[in-house]
């Protein structure tokens, strides 16, 4: 992989692992402000929905931060790009769309065609 590409990537998932960690805090934060207290039961329903909605997400979010840490590291010992299983090049456009991949597109897609075949 060029040095321009590693460049790339590296800016762009240190970019966005800094918004998950400031959006993680302002959860934080907003889930220990004081309580509001709701006469009607419906209301409350809403509110307890919706914050279990965003811990939801936010749960999802914790786990992208350790797999973009995990890039980070692979970035730092030069075997970011590389296929965790055969050991290929991951391409370029498949990065893009997802920089935390450790597979190419074959071994991924045999991978979901196996996980699939076994009912996982």
């Amino acid at each position: 992989m060029k040095k321009k590409d590693i460049k790339y990537f590296k800016e762009f998932l240190t970019n966005r692992l800094a918004e998950l960690l400031a959006q993680a805090g302002d959860t934080v934060s907003g889930m220990t402000a004081p309580k509001e207290n709701f006469p009607d039961p419906t209301d409350r329903a809403s509110l307890e929905s919706d914050r279990n909605f965003m811990l939801r997400i936010r749960g999802r979010e914790s786990k992208l931060i350790k797999k973009i840490k995990q890039a980070l590291e692979r970035i730092e010992n030069q075997t970011f790009g590389r296929c965790e299983k055969c050991d290929d090049d991951i391409s370029i456009k498949r990065l893009k769309a997802r920089p935390v991949t450790t597979q190419c597109i074959d071994c991924k897609t045999k991978e979901e065609a196996f996980e699939k075949a076994l009912g996982l």
